[in-house]
């Protein structure tokens, strides 16, 4: 312990002799949650002793610690730097510095040891974490378990996992676009089906088959394209369906819009029209739909509001103690553009 001086020890020389970081110190410091009890006490005593001036605050009482955003990547085939992700991670920040908590964000990698990823974050004594899990199955997130920070999941849901998760209601959006699809061209929909397995592309499924069967139709005899979820991936299996006389529905519903652009543009090359011969609808509306042609119709998310309710759900976990775990699902709307 070091002794006291005529000039008063700062949280930052208190944080060095700690061995803790600023963020930790200011939160014992400041009365604010996101440490421990022995963590608060051990700061508060060090402070004591060393002649801190607890007249000031240690850091800013805007700060009320750092909420952490963990991106979890497996493949990278979903995860990655697209319009969706960005504007999520946007909503995420705004809404921890309207809560006046800072914001980071790390990524965790399926190839890499999973246990000392989660020990760094664990260690880091951050007020709360949001965990990404759009490509995370139970096996993956079990381990997390260890986490003492409260932690809420996006984008993916585990009945027996005791987190809140909060996602996008999937079935609804795609019963709502294969319902619009078969009502408009009144023929059995085609489905432009992701080749990449994950929880959203499988509730996406359930909808689209609850709105077949909803129409008196047989989920056996829609025909079902599996291409690869990216635009260049989708368009190149398009491709190489058509040019193998593999047969084609008057109409598709898509996993996503990146599938949905990828394949139509492979339909336009081979000379059939959309939507007067093929009607295409995608799902997320990410702003590619606007600028393809014909624009695409497809199934909104308000991504911005998942984002904001993780944060605000998380606040609620960090300030006033565990809570009963909740399953909120975000609506969808659908935009009806001139794909269909």
């Amino acid at each position: 312990m070091a002794e006291r001086t005529d000039r008063p020890v700062t949280a930052k020389e208190l944080a060095a002799q700690l061995g803790l970081s600023e963020a930790s110190v200011s939160l014992a410091l400041n009365n604010r949650p996101g440490v421990s009890t022995a963590t608060r006490k051990r700061v508060l005593e060090a402070a004591a002793a060393s002649g801190f001036d607890f007249s000031r605050k240690a850091i800013s009482s805007q700060t009320r610690g750092t909420i952490c955003f963990a991106i979890f990547q497996k493949s990278g085939a979903v995860v990655a730097d697209t319009p969706f992700f960005s504007t999520l991670t946007n909503s995420i920040s705004l809404a921890c510095k309207k809560a006046s908590y800072d914001s980071v964000i790390r990524y965790l990698y399926e190839d890499e040891k999973l246990e000392d990823q989660i020990y760094t974050l664990n260690t880091a004594h951050f007020a709360g974490i949001i965990l990404l899990a759009t490509e995370m199955d139970l096996n993956s997130v079990r381990p997390f378990s260890v986490i003492q920070a409260p932690l809420v999941l996006l984008d993916s849901y585990f009945e027996t996992l005791p987190y809140d998760c909060v996602l996008i209601n999937n079935i609804q959006g795609a019963f709502m676009a294969t319902d619009y699809l078969i009502t408009r061209r009144r023929a059995q929909a085609g489905y432009l089906r992701s080749a990449y397995p994950i929880n959203n592309f499988d509730e996406r499924a359930d909808g689209f088959y609850k709105a077949i069967r909803k129409h008196g139709m047989s989920a056996s005899r829609s025909i079902v394209h599996r291409l690869t979820p990216s635009q260049e991936g989708a368009y190149e299996d398009m491709k190489q369906l058509i040019a193998a006389g593999e047969p084609l529905a008057s109409c598709y519903f898509a996993d996503n819009d990146i599938i949905a652009v990828g394949a139509a543009r492979a339909m336009k090359e081979a000379g059939y029209r959309i939507p007067e011969e093929i009607a295409v609808i995608g799902f997320d509306d990410l702003p590619l739909c606007e600028v393809f042609d014909p624009p695409l119709t497809t199934v909104s998310v308000p991504i911005a509001v998942m984002g904001e309710t993780a944060v605000h759900r998380l606040v609620d976990q960090i300030e006033t103690g565990p809570l009963h775990p909740l399953k909120i699902e975000v609506g969808t709307v659908l935009k009806k553009r001139r794909s269909v």
